[in-house]
């Protein structure tokens, strides 16, 4: 099984070098990866000549969104443990691209793909005295390499199905590397159960980071000067991580409602093609963020504030009486956290099944699925015409988020008790 797992890992860098012919995603991963081994040498060498004797806390993410979900860790972390180094790493490029000089981490790089030998020769240069994995990203060869060092290692906020890998007739390799890990910090009860179910006992039941993370950003009342005079005295709903799918159905919306409103769309893609698409759907009344501000007067006729830039979209929410949450009508719908913990009403497309926030939404009143577009016409235009319900439905969804915080104060406990006994006291000892 580790054979066939390190030609999938190859197979899937030759995917990538073959996708990187056709879009700036592919080019820009394999870019961030060039000569990996030399750039990083140097880097640790610069930042450890002054602190040979700093433990080093490894946090990984795959992308912008865990990061965020990982981020009130890393933060408390690092405020608990000044005298540690943070370095934290991504596998996307638009986690990277984003995050790239994030002021609470020492070090932000790429991780390398975990190809043979590779995973050794990252731990060489940086030593990790912790490892922490954000839900997802399960590389076996990083793992492995760190149990071996006796690094004390865990992922939190994670989830476990029955339908995973983990759990199949053939999935035993993979739940031994599973085992490997010191900790694993679950969302719920389910995946606890699953995983002592098949002799996976190191679990500790947390509950999810993001609870705590988009608690903390309704916190700040940072205002957004251009959403701020778009939205005005108007009813706004803001859309958030869209796709195709969603953005047909709103712009439907926007023409067929009775009840006035101005919408915010925050698409999950920024590049140019998309963006020039959804300026063509919302055609004169329309204006792109990056040019509202040039343009004060288009700004408060416009009907349609199309966002182009990424990691604007937490803070947007507040601007909204309602929200759309984008994703559900393909795989399935992103982060209505980010929209509930500012006490609006949160819809959404069919393909919600598989996240208990928006099934818990869904049965206390805060949230709307919606099948098409005639369901969303329908209950658009019923809490846009009774504040009531509206204020009703957002009240329960900034109670749920409330409600559900901790899970950053269980995990870092946890961790706090064992630090005497991580590896790697540090570089030089």
């Amino acid at each position: 099984m580790c054979f066939i797992y390190r030609v999938f890992v190859l197979l899937y860098l030759a995917g990538i070098r073959l996708a990187s012919l056709f879009t700036s995603k592919a080019r820009q991963w394999l870019a961030g990866r060039v000569r990996w081994e030399t750039r990083m040498r140097k880097q640790a060498a610069d930042l450890y000549r002054d602190r040979p004797s700093a433990r080093t806390a490894w946090f990984h993410c795959a992308s912008l969104g865990e990061f965020e979900q990982g981020r009130p860790v890393l933060e408390q972390f690092r405020k608990d443990h000044p005298d540690w180094v943070v370095l934290l790493s991504f596998f996307s490029p638009s986690g990277y691209a984003v995050r790239k000089d994030y002021a609470h981490a020492d070090a932000v790089v790429y991780l390398p793909l975990d190809t043979p030998g590779t995973a050794a020769r990252f731990l060489d240069i940086w030593k990790p005295s912790l490892a922490v994995f954000v839900k997802y990203e399960y590389w076996y060869g990083y793992i492995r390499a760190l149990a071996e060092e006796g690094v004390y290692t865990c992922v939190i906020s994670a989830i476990f199905r029955p339908g995973q890998v983990f759990f199949k007739f053939y999935g035993g390799w993979f739940r031994r590397q599973l085992a490997l890990m010191s900790r694993i910090f679950v969302q719920d009860e389910a995946s606890a159960d699953l995983l002592r179910k098949h002799g996976i006992d190191q679990v500790t039941v947390s509950g999810d980071t993001r609870f705590d993370r988009v608690y903390a950003l309704q916190q700040h009342n940072e205002a957004i000067r251009v959403a701020e005079s778009f939205a005005g005295e108007h009813r706004v709903m803001v859309a958030g991580s869209t796709w195709a799918a969603d953005e047909k159905r709103l712009m439907t919306l926007l023409r067929e409602c009775k009840h006035q409103f101005r919408l915010i769309i925050a698409p999950h893609e920024v590049d140019d093609a998309h963006i020039r698409h959804l300026q063509a759907q919302a055609g004169e009344q329309g204006i792109l963020y990056s040019r509202a501000g040039n343009d004060e007067a288009r700004l408060r006729a416009a009907r349609v504030l199309i966002i182009d830039r990424i990691g604007l979209l937490s803070k947007l929410y507040r601007y909204g009486h309602l929200a759309y949450v984008g994703g559900g009508f393909g795989q399935g719908i992103h982060n209505i956290l980010e929209a509930a913990t500012y006490g609006i009403p949160v819809i959404f497309g069919p393909r919600h099944e598989k996240f208990a926030e928006a099934l818990d939404l869904l049965r206390l009143g805060g949230a709307f699925a919606v099948g098409g577009t005639k369901e969303l016409r329908k209950i658009t235009g019923q809490l846009l015409a009774d504040p009531g319900r509206r204020k009703t439905a957002g009240a329960i969804c900034r109670k749920y988020v409330e409600e559900h915080r901790g899970a950053t104060e269980t995990i870092l406990k946890h961790i706090g008790k064992n630090t005497a006994k991580f590896g790697h006291p540090g570089q030089n000892d």
